[in-house]
């Protein structure tokens, strides 16, 4: 369903947004795709833009790479969603090819690279008062959004 928003329900809208968005950061250090690797095995939300993304879809357990802010083989983040997840984002290298996301979880390392394997939620953070923007990708028992 497609929905017009005033310029008073987009400002109440983005108001709204704004503080839940500050009560989400005093709970969770947010880091860039970039500053990832110095924060290895550590609890972290890492923020970045997909910039390419690939599902291996006859690979073993089938997993989905998406790549922030440099595209592989030159990334320097990669959220990994295994394929027994994947139901949980849709078709996660389409959706969020080109957004701008944030994942929270443990920062681990595969290949001198750091990365998040996301499990039950991770944030697509968009235009706010955009109708066809998704703010956010949520399953039960997800954990604190963007």
């Amino acid at each position: 369903m497609l929905a017009l928003h005033t310029r008073s329900q987009c400002r109440f809208t983005d108001f709204l947004f704004l503080l839940f968005a500050l009560n989400s950061a005093a709970q969770t250090n947010k880091i860039t795709a970039r500053e990832a690797k110095d924060h290895i095995g550590e609890q972290q939300a890492v923020c970045g833009k997909v910039a390419s993304t690939h599902f291996a879809a006859n690979s073993k357990d089938q997993p989905t790479f998406l790549n922030l802010d440099e595209p592989c083989p030159k990334e320097v983040f990669t959220i990994l969603i295994w394929g027994s997840d994947r139901a949980k984002f849709g078709t996660p290298e389409t959706k969020y090819k080109g957004a701008k996301v944030c994942v929270t979880g443990k920062i681990s390392s595969r290949r001198e690279k750091p990365e998040i394997t996301a499990t039950d939620h991770f944030s697509a953070a968009k235009t706010l008062c955009n109708p066809s923007s998704q703010l956010s990708q949520e399953s039960r028992g997800g954990r604190s959004k963007f």
